[in-house]
């Protein structure tokens, strides 16, 4: 089994005194080179986990670990080295005048030489196809190509974890599909951990494992095919199912076989072509 990465032990947070427990009790694992989807309703702890992760937040109990280091205010600019963020609004990260400033503005934080910088603003910019716009405003970019180079500055650092916190959601399907295909050669090619958070099932259906929140508490996780075939729970607390699961269900009903939770409309053509060829 690959080494743990994040851990998170018995964790509790709150905003206030006065407020409730956003997190309660909360206690997970997330390994290296894994694709974690993270879901739940509005204000059920998913973004608050987040920042959590990455000390822009610490916990009133329990202890966070990023690859075996106790997140605190002294680690804090260590774990940020490994640990990087993309949010859901770009235009809040932007501080670089052109595309390729912004990239660099990470790694001079960092202490990276001038030849470091070049290299990596290069690499980076054309692992997200966004390359020919290095000299382009970042104000004069589509939202799916903010994404992008959202995402070059935060890879140009070479972080052991990427996690996009509803980094999609502002994004037309087209553009949804374009982040998630980056993101997923990303993954693939650094070898680094994936965590997102996230309401669109499509990406939650891709990932290796999911953990479903629920009024700050840890609900269930388990692979996404496991998730989606309790559909009646997942109703109960607030959550969709997709539409691929809900058809499944359907034909279930009317007597047609289906042998397995299908994740997309390929499994479920490809279970009901081979059920009824073997009639």
């Amino acid at each position: 089994m690959n080494k743990k990465l994040v851990e998170f032990r018995n964790v509790s947070f709150r905003y206030t005194e006065e407020q409730p427990w956003v997190l309660k009790n909360c206690s997970f694992t997330i390994y290296e080179d894994e694709w974690v989807a993270i879901i739940g309703h509005n204000g059920s702890g998913k973004s608050t986990i987040a920042k959590l992760m990455n000390g822009l937040l610490f916990p009133q109990e329990g202890e966070i670990y990023i690859h075996d280091q106790l997140v605190n205010e002294q680690s804090v600019w260590d774990v940020r080295k490994k640990v990087g963020m993309v949010f859901q609004n770009p235009d809040n990260q932007f501080v670089g005048t052109t595309v390729q400033d912004d990239v660099a503005f990470g790694m001079e934080n960092r202490g990276f030489s001038r030849e470091q910088m070049v290299e990596r603003i290069e690499n980076t910019l054309e692992a997200v196809g966004m390359l020919d716009y290095r000299l382009t405003e970042p104000h004069r970019l589509s939202g799916g190509q903010k994404q992008r180079v959202a995402i070059a500055s935060v890879m140009a650092i070479s972080p052991q974890v990427l996690i996009l916190d509803e980094a999609t959601a502002m994004l037309d399907p087209k553009g949804r599909l374009e982040i998630m295909q980056t993101v997923s050669r990303l993954q693939e090619r650094n070898s680094l951990s994936l965590i997102t958070i996230t309401h669109d099932l499509q990406e939650v259906a891709q990932a290796d494992r999911v953990i479903v929140m629920n009024e700050g508490e840890l609900w269930k996780e388990a692979t996404p095919r496991e998730i989606f075939a309790e559909k009646a729970a997942l109703r109960e607390i607030g959550l969709d199912v997709p539409f691929v699961a809900m058809l499944a269900e359907e034909l279930q009903k009317l007597g047609i076989p289906i042998s397995k939770e299908p994740l997309n409309h390929t499994e479920l053509l490809e279970d009901l072509w081979t059920s009824y060829s073997t009639r």
